[in-house]
């Protein structure tokens, strides 16, 4: 049994959840499917059970709002060179301890996100700051549901885009809800083991995997992935490989992967950071894998951030943080040496 709660402008109701019959209530989000008593908050920390239903906590608030380029989520085949609309929230309901945004992920404060902000004022916003998208990112998004989508209404009424950064973590059905609202997406594979998953996020792959399958197979949902490389713990050649061929085989090449370099944060402070041979390592398995469009990020190389013709290896993009984005692309994003199609939303 589904509920719906209270209606949106109250700033507390939540779907996906349903009562048990000793007066707690199950979260329906995600594959934790967190059990709470009156009072009780979910790992995510923004769903709570108050008045016997599930409330969310942080519709309404944000963290801020701040204008990005679109290639700082990064999606670099999603309107290149555009600005975004950024704004995330408290919590996250995975628990990864390398966490790079861990002040507003790991928050248990609602503090962090006390600037009030509705739908209709984040979408005037991002159109008074010429942006072509809003993105949902900085915490996971899945975890504020309701807020994303109401947001992504009002978005898509005044003419803009949306775009979510996302670990993927959620089940089948507010999976459908969600990024039925949303345009793009950068999803956080994290690694490509069990293993990873429950030691280093509290988590599991095989959900993340199935939301990969259904962004690629169900939905018109432009796909990017990324994977923070992080020494020791998923850099080895072999696992790196296994995830190349199984994104080529299931998701197709034209995907595209960007590897991330690691910084010591959060509780993972005794690991080294990431050497940029690791990530021109990574590249190059990717590309024997048959996977187009690779690239690098948060170090500078460079060709890392390059988008390369598959087929003439023309320069279709370049990208320099100081002078701006040149594209060698037509109107119809066909290459302009050899007119191959270069895949995305342009």
């Amino acid at each position: 049994m589904e509920k719906t709660g209270l209606h949106h402008n109250d700033g507390l109701c939540a779907r996906h959840w349903h009562a048990l019959d000793d007066k707690r209530i199950q979260c329906d989000l995600c594959p934790r499917e967190c059990v709470l008593k009156e009072g009780q908050r979910g790992y995510c920390f923004v769903r709570q059970n108050m008045g016997h239903q599930l409330r969310l906590t942080a519709y309404g608030h944000t963290s801020g709002l701040a204008v990005d380029p679109i290639e700082k989520k990064p999606l670099y085949h999603f309107y290149p060179g555009s600005s975004v609309l950024s704004f995330g929230t408290a919590g996250c309901n995975l628990g990864c301890s390398f966490c790079q945004n861990w002040n507003l992920s790991k928050s248990r404060d609602l503090d962090v996100s006390s600037q009030s902000a509705s739908p209709e004022r984040i979408a005037q916003t991002a159109l008074s700051h010429g942006c072509k998208s809003v993105a949902f990112t900085y915490n996971e998004p899945l975890i504020f549901l309701e807020y994303a989508v109401d947001t992504a209404r009002v978005c898509h009424e005044k003419g803009l885009s949306t775009a979510a950064v996302t670990a993927g973590y959620v089940k089948p059905g507010p999976r459908k809800e969600f990024f039925k609202h949303i345009d793009a997406a950068n999803v956080d594979l994290k690694a490509f083991t069990e293993k990873f998953y429950k030691k280093n996020c509290s988590a599991s792959l095989q959900p993340v995997l199935d939301t990969l399958l259904y962004l690629k197979n169900e939905t018109p949902v432009w796909l990017e992935i990324t994977t923070l490389i992080i020494p020791g713990e998923n850099d080895s050649h072999k696992e790196i490989n296994s995830m190349c061929q199984w994104i080529a085989k299931n998701l197709g090449p034209s995907v595209p992967l960007h590897f991330s370099a690691f910084h010591p944060d959060w509780k993972m402070t005794h690991h080294p950071r990431t050497p940029l041979r690791t990530l021109t390592q990574a590249r190059e398995i990717a590309r024997k894998n048959s996977i187009n469009f690779v690239y690098i990020g948060n170090v500078h190389e460079d060709n890392g951030s390059v988008t390369y013709c598959p087929q003439c290896q023309e320069k279709l993009i370049i990208r320099d943080w100081r002078t701006g984005i040149a594209q060698n692309l037509n109107q119809n994003a066909e290459c302009l040496k050899c007119e191959s199609k270069c895949p995305g939303k342009f």
